[in-house]
């Protein structure tokens, strides 16, 4: 398991006082209000900084850092992304999963069969869906609901599911 979490990506400056314009990458976008720091990732290096201020503005969050005052300083962090430690991470309710934590993981049927392995996560609205793809490329797209996904081990990186009509194998 990945130690930090992305929570956000910075899209843009904010106003002349150094506001950052952030699109958030969690489903509470008021949890940045919890937050007392942050590690912005620019260069491909890790930058903790400490937050003074969020905002809102239509489904952004307008995030003051400390030494960032103005906006030539904010330029500089135009699409860098935004991650926590996962100690700091919400507490997910049962069967809710990060997202990091499900790429890569093996899929398999509930009679063994490797099905590949989830390439992508995203949100329908009434459920997630996943994304598996075979060595082969073979797409499978598998809603995340009971009735489909059996067993998730975050630690072993594997999934068991059950292939209804429709889903790649009747």
């Amino acid at each position: 398991m990945k130690n930090l979490l992305e929570i956000g990506q910075i899209v843009n400056s904010y106003g002349i006082k150094g506001f950052l314009k952030v699109v958030p990458y969690t489903d509470d976008i008021t949890r940045y209000e919890d937050l007392k720091t942050v590690y912005i990732e620019k260069n491909k290096k890790l930058e903790e900084m400490e937050i003074e201020e969020v905002k809102y503005h239509k489904n952004l969050v307008l995030l003051k850092l400390k030494g960032i005052d103005d906006i030539n300083q904010t330029l500089e962090y135009k699409n860098c992304l935004i991650k926590i430690d996962r100690e700091n991470a919400v507490k997910l309710p049962d069967n809710s999963y990060f997202i990091v934590d499900l790429i890569d993981m093996e899929v398999y049927t509930d009679e063994n069969k490797l099905l590949g392995k989830i390439v992508d996560v995203f949100p329908t609205g009434s459920n997630d869906v996943y994304v598996v793809k075979d060595e082969l490329g073979k797409q499978t797209l598998l809603p995340a609901i009971g009735d489909v996904i059996k067993d998730v081990d975050v630690a072993n990186k594997k999934m068991i599911v059950h292939l209804t009509a429709g889903l790649g194998e009747d």
